[in-house]
């Protein structure tokens, strides 16, 4: 993997130090190494999630600009424009307007309703929506959503046939998922523009609880668990790494800026083997 590790750009998810607001969070990844950010504005109302809703929060959104100037930092990512039963897709238009104010280049999204018809139409809807702004939509598929395999998030991408549409894998869903890695051999390129990385226990939780805790709370660096990333990421195009990797006791332990910089540490440490 010498051959790949020399042009890899990475990306901090905003998971990953959840804490830490935007300019905070962009003078960390600066500190640390990485070349992009991925930004959380869309508020979800989790219990216990920070609301950086900047299209409503401007001198936040006056900061976040000051802290990508003066470092050099760019957004990658906003997220996460989810897709559920109700969703108004309108509703996103004002992080998609901070997204291209910022020069993101693409919205996260994922599907939550298990209704193929009605998610097939909102997701096409929300692409029509981001276009406007210049944003793809990159579809995540997640071990405890409604769409929770490759196989489904390519039916989706078929589906609506939309030419701002792409796929974003994220290494703990594809191997909590059971993903082959000959089923990315077949799918286009120019559907991949980045990828979540981190590691986890080689055990797949059979129950959702425990699928969501280590999704949300307890994923390990790069190299430290039981997930073929290399392999995942080789099938590939070049993307962006954006490394995702939330960890509740690690962050108590190190700080968030710590824990940011061991992430991309392992990261490295790990491609250049």
């Amino acid at each position: 993997m010498n051959n790949l590790e020399g042009r890899i750009k990475y990306s901090l998810a905003h998971l990953t130090v959840l804490g830490c607001a935007p300019p905070e969070m962009i003078y960390i990844a600066a500190m640390t190494g990485y070349d992009y950010v991925g930004l959380r504005p869309i508020y979800m109302g989790l219990p216990g999630e920070p609301n950086y809703d900047l299209a409503n929060n401007k001198q936040m959104l006056k900061q976040t600009k000051r802290a990508l100037a003066s470092t050099g930092i760019k957004v990658n990512d906003i997220e996460l424009a989810r897709i559920y039963d109700g969703v108004d897709v309108k509703k996103y238009e004002p992080a998609f307007e901070v997204a291209a104010e910022l020069g993101a280049t693409s919205v996260l999204s994922s599907i939550w309703t298990p209704k193929r018809d009605y998610y097939i139409e909102k997701f096409a809807e929300l692409c029509d929506l981001a276009k406007e702004y210049g944003l793809r939509v990159e579809l995540e598929f997640v071990t405890w959503a409604d769409v929770k395999n490759l196989q489904e998030a390519v039916d989706v991408i078929k589906s609506v046939d939309k030419d701002n549409c792409g796929l974003m894998i994220d290494t703990l869903h594809f191997h909590r998922s059971r993903v082959k890695l000959e089923e990315l051999d077949d799918l286009p390129k120019e559907w991949f523009r980045f990828a979540h990385i981190c590691d986890g226990p080689a055990e797949i939780p059979t129950d959702k609880e425990a699928l969501i805790h280590t999704g949300r709370d307890a994923r390990l660096y790069i190299g430290e668990g039981a997930i073929n990333i290399g392999e995942i990421m080789e099938r590939l195009p070049d993307v962006v790494y954006a490394i995702e990797l939330p960890h509740i006791e690690r962050v108590k332990e190190f700080g968030y800026a710590e824990h940011a910089r061991r992430c991309i540490e392992s990261a490295k440490e790990y491609f250049a083997a």
